[in-house]
């Protein structure tokens, strides 16, 4: 059955590429946070392991719904690592750095995710997809502050 939501195919593809991309990031970043959760060492453990925890669970919940937005601007969303791979900006971490180390590596993932949904943002306000904007906007919200949050403890 056709889309017709009030954006055109060509737009609804375009947008739905750039929340591919947006997803990969988010997804490579869950991931990334997880594995620090699990490897987190030193005197602020306590600290990191439930922050890391309470930051990978909103990521999980956000992977669901910029997915599913995907979905319904009638597109396939990516959900292998092979794709994930293609299309993050976010580099995997094979080791277990240290605990500073890892929260410089967090707060540059979170400010990529920022990055990546600004350049998707003018899509979606130029196709008039509200729904896709304010997801957008609820992204980087959620992503600045983080990045905030764990640069307060670098300092």
């Amino acid at each position: 059955m056709d889309i017709d939501i009030g954006i055109d195919a060509g737009n609804r593809k375009a947008i739905a590429d750039g929340l591919s991309r947006v997803l990969a990031d988010t997804y490579t970043l869950y991931l990334k946070t997880h594995n620090f959760h699990w490897n987190v060492t030193g005197p602020m453990f306590n600290t990191l392991h439930l922050m890391f925890e309470d930051q990978y669970t909103e990521l999980a919940t956000a992977v669901d719904e910029i997915a599913e937005r995907i979905r319904a601007l009638g597109h396939p969303a990516p959900g292998s690592y092979s794709q994930y791979g293609r299309l993050s900006s976010i580099k995997e971490e094979e080791g277990v750095p240290a605990a500073n180390d890892m929260l410089r590596q967090l707060v540059e993932g979170q400010e990529t995710i920022v990055r990546t949904a600004r350049e998707v943002f003018p899509l979606a306000e130029e196709a008039g997809d509200e729904p896709t904007a304010d997801l957008l906007t609820q992204r980087m919200q959620v992503h600045e502050k983080a990045a905030w949050m764990m640069r307060s403890m670098l300092e």
